[in-house]
């Protein structure tokens, strides 16, 4: 299996692809993403990628491992990060068609 690609490997990527600086593109990149931090809150989508959302979790019971003892897990909002069906569908491949009745 190949490896991950690197920070710095997709910044020469970019930069080759789009004719830009290094230096442009690691602004971009920086820019992106302290915007993605900031409006995560809300929601925020990276058109054909995916989407941050942030989500309210309830609280639960839940199980140690070491004891078996029986734990309250409290509430805590969590960061997610839903991939879009355009991106399912490039790295997995279309989904077949069910046939329905007729």
């Amino acid at each position: 299996m190949a490896a991950a690609m690197s920070k710095s490997a997709l910044i020469r990527l970019l930069a080759e692809k789009n004719e830009l600086t290094r230096a442009q593109v690691v602004q971009f990149m920086d820019t992106l993403v302290s915007t993605a931090y900031k409006e995560a809150k809300n929601g925020f989508m990276l058109p054909g990628l995916g989407k941050l959302v942030l989500v309210n979790r309830k609280a639960r019971m839940g199980r140690n491992p070491a004891t078996g003892e029986a734990i309250k897990i409290p509430a805590k909002k969590v960061v997610k990060f839903r991939v879009a069906k355009a991106a399912k569908d490039a790295i997995l491949g279309a989904a077949p068609k069910k046939k329905g009745k007729r």
